[in-house]
């Protein structure tokens, strides 16, 4: 009976060490995957921020290495001649 008892115990000390090296094991794994997490959302956000910068840069029918605040100032200028224009009419 004590034999049995012994062999029990030995059983459960190591099940309990399997579950241990699995337990170590899967949270290295749910650290690894929050890091990729982390670096694809601020990959998104870097996307978002492009897409953004090119759709008002299109917006503004800009050309590819022409400032959307540059074509903008353009635009109020010329918006300006015209009110001028037929303010003078």
């Amino acid at each position: 009976m004590l034999e049995s008892i012994r062999t029990n115990i030995e059983q459960l000390i190591a099940r309990y060490e399997a579950v241990k090296a699995e337990n170590e094991k899967l949270r290295l794994e749910l650290q690894a995957c929050k890091e990729t997490g982390n670096a694809q959302k601020a990959k998104i956000m870097e996307l978002e921020s492009e897409v953004s910068s090119l759709l008002l840069s299109q917006a503004f029918n800009a050309a590819p290495g022409e400032d959307a605040k540059a074509r903008l100032d353009s635009l109020i200028k010329e918006i300006d001649k015209c009110i001028s224009a037929l303010e003078e009419s």
